[in-house]
């Protein structure tokens, strides 16, 4: 009995067969439906009926239209021929429910008004003279009722059908939408990492790079000055390392971050840091603040370290043994100003753009990219007299 249920669930079309069957056996086996007044019920005609009527229950699935048009031509051929009603009669219900849930529109439109006349059209065919006017109106109006429940019951089935497969269309195309935006923040996520290393390894392997180079040529002469540059060498590594540490571990998924594994990201306290490094590599920094310090967005912050380092590593860079630099930071009321000057000799333009000799740097490219996602401006060029300068305003915004 399960399998056959099974079966029969896997199978709707098998179902419809089955009931057909049983329609067709009941109809032949019962002729005319009792309590009408006797038609035409030659066993030929209501077989005819019966098989027409039971074929509309077997298919009112694969073509529901179809069908509705065959049970409508088998009614009116049962008034003309006056053939009684039967059971398999019953299949003019199936066929109004089954095209109010799924039929087209005409299909919809025809079958109410093919059911609302059916059974006044029965009772005017097949009245009984001794019920009276009024008992034959009732009776049609009583007949009249389950065509309109199954009209309203298909008609209700096939709204919720439709609103089921537009919150599914809504869910797929929201699914869709969150892989888009997955995929757009994967992006950004990896830009982001590849200018934070940029700015992490430029700027400090420069400055071991300065600090080995004047190591080698102190060595002998003055061996305390060769191990002050070792040590800052050694320092600077370990500092780029922990950047680098914490900027790849944002990659790693699914793995444990101890506490304290990641050190911040830096900000504008860190800035002087950053010019008494540049200081300690040999490169001539003066610093200066103006304004009021006051909290700023992380985002600022960070814009502003990379800022100030980026444009150091391309004086340390281009500007010669000789090139000085200058660093202002100005808190005005609506944004946070930052100048950055150097006396070198200077390099062409499109170098500071690339970010090196070799091309393969983010240089200015990379400073105008995250000044564009704080909504500030940035102008970089040749500073009048020699050297380079580099000014951005970034626009502040009520720290949360």
């Amino acid at each position: 009995m399960q399998r056959l249920y099974d079966f029969l669930r896997r199978h709707p079309t098998g179902v419809d067969s089955f009931w057909a069957i049983v329609l067709f056996g009941l109809s032949v086996a019962g002729g005319s439906v009792e309590g009408n007044s006797p038609g035409n019920d030659q066993p030929a005609w209501i077989v005819a009926v019966s098989l027409l009527l039971s074929l509309v229950v077997a298919l009112r699935r694969r073509m529901p239209e179809k069908m509705l048009v065959l049970a409508g031509v088998v009614g009116v051929a049962q008034l003309v021929l006056n053939v009684s009603t039967t059971v398999a009669n019953f299949a003019m219900l199936v066929i109004v429910y089954t095209v109010a849930a799924t039929g087209a529109t005409w299909a919809r439109r025809f079958g109410l008004i093919g059911g609302l006349a059916a059974a006044p059209l029965a009772q005017i065919r097949w009245h009984d003279p001794g019920t009276g006017t009024a008992g034959n109106l009732a009776i049609a109006v009583f007949q009249t009722v389950p065509f309109a429940l199954a009209w309203v019951l298909g008609d209700s089935l096939r709204t919720r059908r439709a609103y089921f497969a537009q919150l599914e269309e809504r869910a797929a195309r929201l699914e869709k939408e969150r892989e888009a935006q997955a995929k757009v923040a994967v992006a950004a996520e990896r830009a982001r990492i590849a200018r934070e290393l940029h700015d992490v390894v430029a700027h400090n392997v420069s400055v071991m790079v300065v600090q080995a180079d004047g190591a080698a040529y102190v060595l002998d002469a003055a061996p305390d000055q060769a191990k002050k540059a070792l040590e800052t060498i050694s320092s600077t590594g370990r500092q780029a390392l922990a950047e680098m540490r914490r900027l790849l571990g944002v990659l790693r998924t699914g793995e444990h971050q101890e506490a304290g594994e990641y050190v911040p990201q830096p900000d504008v306290e860190q800035i002087e840091e950053l010019v008494e490094q540049c200081r300690g590599s040999g490169l001539p920094v003066d610093f200066k603040v103006e304004g009021t310090p006051r909290p700023l967005p992380s985002g600022v912050e960070l814009t502003a370290y990379r800022i100030v380092q980026e444009a150091l590593t391309n004086t340390r860079k281009h500007g010669g043994p000789n090139a000085g630099a200058s660093v202002r930071l100005v808190y005005f009321d609506d944004g946070l100003g930052l100048l950055v000057e150097d006396d070198g000799k200077g390099a062409p333009h499109e170098l500071y753009e690339e970010g090196g000799a070799d091309g393969q740097g983010h240089g200015l490219i990379g400073m105008r990219e995250r000044v564009g996602m704080v909504g500030g401006t940035l102008d970089a060029g040749p500073r009048p007299g020699g050297g380079f300068r580099i000014s951005a305003l970034l626009p502040l915004k009520p720290a949360h």
